[in-house]
């Protein structure tokens, strides 16, 4: 049995952070509360940074269709031929996976909205910080913040939701009300991470 007084919630109820000595339970109460939700796992370490956590541009390999110098398809006994190419693609990371699966399942006309749920174990063994970054400023629900895309973000989303659909998540990213941030905090280990008081907050 978990007892009360060793696993604590931080205020909030979309973000909360549990926090503990190892062995109190804390993975063990957010997965209470997640079962049957849709969620997305990841755990923050030292070398956790804003790409790691959002998303960048990656190297990924493509099958394309060989051409000739005059762009034509280069084919052998009638087969196309093919080869790997090296591209660069935009990989989702944790956080812009929750962001747009909620995003999908949030529909203003709808009572019933399916919750999506991003849980973090281990958030102070990462620089919250710099994980973050400007998306700090989304954590606080009611402040009507809302922070610009870069432009390869930007393009992603477009490709993800169109120019004309959520423009408003596009253009101003904004947590949407059915994205729940949960999150345990290891505090008897003295090498990680402090976390200041209005991350906390």
């Amino acid at each position: 049995a978990v007892e009360s007084s060793s696993v604590k919630p931080i205020s909030g109820n979309l973000q909360q952070i549990y926090y503990g000595a190892p062995g109190t339970g804390k993975s063990h109460i957010i997965n209470e509360q997640v079962c049957n939700e849709s969620v997305i796992r990841t755990t923050f370490h030292p070398d956790s940074d804003y790409s790691t956590f959002v998303g960048c541009y990656k190297p990924t390999t493509k099958t394309v269709k060989m051409r000739d110098l005059s762009g034509h398809v280069i084919k052998e006994n009638g087969v196309e031929l093919t080869e790997d190419r090296i591209v660069y693609e935009f990989v989702e990371q944790a956080f812009l996976q929750a962001y747009i699966q909620a995003w999908k399942f949030y529909d203003r006309d709808n009572e019933e909205v399916e919750k999506q749920f991003l849980v973090i174990e281990e958030i102070n063994r990462g620089n919250c910080a710099e994980i973050f970054g400007e998306l700090f400023q989304l954590l606080d629900r009611n402040s009507g913040y809302t922070v610009a895309p870069s432009n390869e973000l930007y393009s992603h989303l477009v490709e993800e939701f169109g120019n004309e659909n959520h423009v408003g998540v596009i253009k101003g990213l904004q947590l949407p009300p059915n994205l729940s941030i949960l999150a345990t905090m290891n505090t008897s280990d003295q090498s990680l991470f402090p976390m200041d008081s209005a991350f906390k907050r």
